[in-house]
């Protein structure tokens, strides 16, 4: 096992931390924030490396027979305000620099959202689709092992992330819990509600990214740029997953009309609009949305330049890009995946009258929730759905109106203004307890 943080100044020095070109937009972010806000810059330079990382080898037996390794990451950002908090995710495409840029990503977003939460991710480098369920439960269980002394209710609460679901939460929770001889059902979040899971966790992160969008409405209205009510607009969902499909189904149900949504193998589009019920259906049936009827096939590419209204990436990171930025028709976006839009994407989006909803507000419905099923199990005592919702309906209006105010304040993009907030409130923190020894 190599624990990264013994030779972290070493990796920073060879350029480990910013490979990815999601580092590399988080830290331009963080610095054009930091510039705007005047931040010391002490305190940005301690916020743009990862404060703990571990890299381990995670040795399965295949059902084969052969045994395998593959390469699994935790990262901690920053735990000023409290334990970490981050997503495990399982993706052929997983490394170090891209799982530390999504745990910064996590401080921002608690931070922005007045969590008492630190930000953290993992990781595995691997195609879950490419194993069986007895081999994703191996993989779980051995990942969980190795990096069992940087987790726990008090420490590090991760959570289901791409590729990963409650059933890989429960397989982590009870092999933590195994290892500690009793049941704790606080070391992770996203849990199935049978083992101390939260109502309304699954659906929180779509949920949140739609309540940004009738804030944005509302908000742009009352600027002048925006006429439409939802009811009234066109959407586009890219992604049709964990987030995508819950995001569009709650515009559908508002009466949006929703022309497009994809997958993984590509999109399906309806010049009036999808019966979104009816293609979570398919769905459920088919494993891909290709073949469903009434609907024309169109790439991912040609998905993100089709007309709407309302764009909602909601797949992986990087999808919108200086290479494809002018093709966008959206008048608003609402990111409810992390970094779908490099840097100067959507610094162009801005510049051409486009309002972005950015990842660390819009998408942190599913943290917020987190939150809640962390208090929930720390206290052993539970909410019902509807208190679940308000709570977090709650929340988000709060943030938006904060980050709305920022961005009307230093006269920036909205990214920036809710990474202001946000590095506002950790660097105050960090300020007041100092810098160690």
């Amino acid at each position: 096992m190599l624990r990264c943080e013994d030779t972290m100044a070493h990796s920073l020095n060879s350029g480990i931390w910013s490979t990815s070109p999601l580092y590399q937009n988080a830290v331009k972010d963080l610095d054009m924030a930091g510039k705007v806000m005047g931040i010391d810059p002490n305190v940005l330079e301690r916020l743009k490396i990862p404060k703990r990382a571990m890299c381990v080898a995670v040795p399965i037996r295949m059902d084969d027979g052969s045994v395998r390794v593959f390469e699994g990451y935790r990262v901690q950002h920053n735990m000023t305000l409290g334990p970490a908090k981050g997503g495990i995710r399982f993706h052929p495409e997983v490394n170090l620099s891209e799982v530390s840029a999504l745990a910064m990503l996590m401080t921002m977003k608690c931070a922005l959202v007045g969590l008492p939460l630190g930000g953290g991710k993992g990781g595995v480098r691997v195609d879950p689709r490419q194993l069986s369920r007895a081999e994703q439960q191996a993989i779980t269980r051995r990942y969980t092992m190795e990096i069992i002394s940087m987790i726990g209710p008090e420490k590090d609460v991760p959570a289901p992330d791409v590729g990963t679901d409650g059933q890989h939460m429960a397989w982590m929770m009870d092999t933590y819990s195994m290892a500690k001889g009793y049941s704790v059902p606080g070391v992770v979040t996203g849990k199935p509600i049978e083992i101390g899971g939260s109502l309304g966790r699954g659906e929180s992160t779509g949920r949140g990214v739609v309540f940004v969008i009738e804030h944005a409405i509302e908000l742009m209205k009352k600027r002048g740029t925006w006429k439409k009510d939802l009811k009234d607009a066109t959407a586009v969902v890219h992604g049709f997953g964990k987030v995508g499909a819950v995001a569009a189904n709650e515009l559908y149900i508002r009466g949006c009309k929703v022309l497009a949504v994809s997958d993984f193998y590509g999109g399906i589009y309806n010049k009036n609009g999808l019966d979104i019920a009816a293609v979570q259906k398919y769905m459920d049936q088919n494993r891909k949305l290709e073949g469903f009827p009434g609907a024309d096939a169109v790439t991912n590419e040609e998905l993100l330049g089709l007309q709407c209204d309302i764009l909602v990436p909601a797949a992986i990171d990087g999808v919108i890009t200086m290479d494809n930025v002018k093709n966008v028709k959206a008048k608003l976006i609402s990111e409810g995946a992390n970094g779908p839009i490099s840097s100067d994407a959507q610094q162009y989006l801005e510049e051409h009258g486009v309002f972005v909803v950015p990842d660390i507000l819009a998408n942190a419905g599913g943290v917020i929730v987190s939150y809640f099923e962390w208090v929930q199990g720390l206290q052993s005592f539970f909410w019902s759905d509807d208190e679940v919702n308000k709570r977090l309906a709650s929340v988000m209006k709060d943030a938006f109106d904060r980050v709305a105010a920022i961005q009307e304040k230093y006269k920036c993009g909205m990214k920036t203004a809710a990474l202001i907030s946000s590095v506002e409130r950790v660097s105050k923190a960090m300020l007041y307890r100092g810098l160690f020894p």
